[in-house]
């Protein structure tokens, strides 16, 4: 025998977490549509030379690689920016341009397994490519925003600007070593400010540059005090202050476009991990569980499709973790364990009235009802006990003596109390009579 397990890292999904996922998913599809973008689909299998090089030299080292049938270098996607840099590079004339994308996949990294975090996982994203306008990095703020009020989370966004960083790190002579500091500071959140000091130490920042990283990183506060601060930091660097301005002009947007005081906040520990980050940088977490991580996270990227082309294609975008964030729904217990996706479970009571049955729940499903229909006559207490442990609201009772008399039972599984129906085998009255039930069910 051959035992049944997963990979580490790997994971199935049982009815309850899929139908949480998809009810997510949905969420995500529909705010993305208000906002124009379209879906598109790539290979989860690209060329080596597409993924290696795109992200850091971590995401190298988790990179699944192997040779496929045709002796080729072949790899598994880490994430979906990097794809979609290369779909857009090569189906730019077909597309237009700027084109509003979004996409809803799995990916794979051979990293350590964490908390709400795995080897294979799905991201939700959704991308501008085509323009540097500010109108672009505004409205991901925005999306990120509508996004996570649609799911109903206590949410802040938190946003910074690389050409900040940059700013700050050429005032501190440290613009050769920018990228292994950019990723210590990124580890900001996820281990004391005293292990990613001995980091920037080992990347030999002195001790006074190391001090004032910290510092910068550290600042908090209103939007505007912040924004002050920093523009001290920067001093008269050019890409400091452009990034500062940039880090205004999305706070001040924001508030034009109806978002609450306080909902984003500037930190200027946000530095996010990836190499292709230009611009703009945000990472968005749960008021409730902020220690779980970022659960919608991105930025801009202005040169990565340029390994593709010699067209510009610059790019803005995030990606929602839908995994962690199921992590953390579950922690808080927000996410019902309902194991099915139907309204109404029709009880399969006599054999003899199969076919009364599969015409019933046919009307009920053209009456935009969900219905499963139990495939075998067992007791009626069993089919009612495996009903209730899935989930369903109700149930449609109609035995042999129903059918005679022209009754129904609909039955709340939750309160176990029924409502009799008179139909006299008019579908059209028990459709409306089961229609009317749910909404009672639903409405309390």
């Amino acid at each position: 025998m051959i035992e049944p397990r997963t990979l580490k890292g790997f994971r199935d999904h049982l009815p309850a977490q899929a139908i949480a996922r998809e009810k997510v998913l949905e969420i995500a599809r529909r705010v993305y549509r208000s906002y124009g973008f379209a879906p598109i689909d790539t290979p989860a299998l690209e060329y080596l030379e597409i993924l290696t090089g795109k992200g850091s030299e971590e995401t190298d080292k988790q990179l699944y690689r192997f040779k496929d049938h045709g002796g080729r270098d072949v790899g598994l996607r880490f994430d979906l920016t990097v794809p979609f840099a290369r779909f857009a590079a090569q189906h730019m004339h077909k597309l237009g341009l700027p084109f509003k994308r979004y996409h809803m996949a799995a990916v794979w990294r051979g990293e350590n397994t964490q908390r709400g975090r795995y080897r294979e996982f799905m991201q939700c994203d959704f991308d501008t490519i085509g323009t540097t306008s500010p109108v672009a990095d505004l409205e991901m703020v925005l999306v990120v925003h509508d996004l996570l009020t649609a799911i109903g989370v206590e949410f802040t966004i938190r946003i910074n600007d690389r050409r900040v960083l940059a700013g700050i790190l050429g005032r501190l002579g440290l613009t050769d070593r920018s990228t292994a500091v950019l990723r210590s500071l990124d580890k900001l959140g996820k281990v004391t400010p005293e292990a990613v000091a001995a980091e920037l130490a080992a990347h030999g920042v002195a001790p006074d540059a190391v001090a004032a990283l910290l510092e910068m990183a550290g600042l908090s506060g209103s939007a505007g005090d912040v924004l002050t601060r920093l523009e001290r930091l920067v001093g008269d660097a050019e890409q400091g202050r452009a990034g500062v301005a940039a880090l205004r002009t999305i706070i001040a947007g924001a508030r034009d476009a109806g978002v609450a005081e306080g909902r984003i906040a500037i930190d200027p520990s946000i530095a996010r991990g990836l190499d292709y980050y230009t611009g703009i940088v945000l990472e968005s977490f749960l008021d409730e569980l902020p220690a779980l991580g970022s659960i919608c996270s991105g930025g801009r990227y202005d040169n990565l499709a340029a390994l593709y082309t010699k067209q510009s294609l610059p790019g803005v975008g995030a990606s929602l973790g839908i995994d962690r964030l199921l992590t953390g729904l579950e922690e808080l217990g927000r996410v019902a364990t309902v194991e099915t996706p139907a309204d109404v479970f029709l009880v399969h009571f006599d054999e003899c009235h199969v076919g009364d049955y599969l015409r019933i729940a046919a009307a009920l499903r053209a009456a935009g009802m969900a219905v499963e229909f139990f495939p075998e006559a067992r007791k009626l207490g069993q089919q009612l006990k495996l009903a209730a442990k899935r989930g369903f609201a109700a149930a449609l009772v109609i035995g042999s003596e129903e059918f005679a008399a022209g009754t129904a039972q609909f039955k709340n599984l939750a309160t176990q109390q029924s409502v009799a129906i008179d139909w006299h085998g008019d579908l059209h009255v028990l459709v409306d009579a089961v229609h009317s039930s749910l909404e009672a069910l639903r409405h309390g």
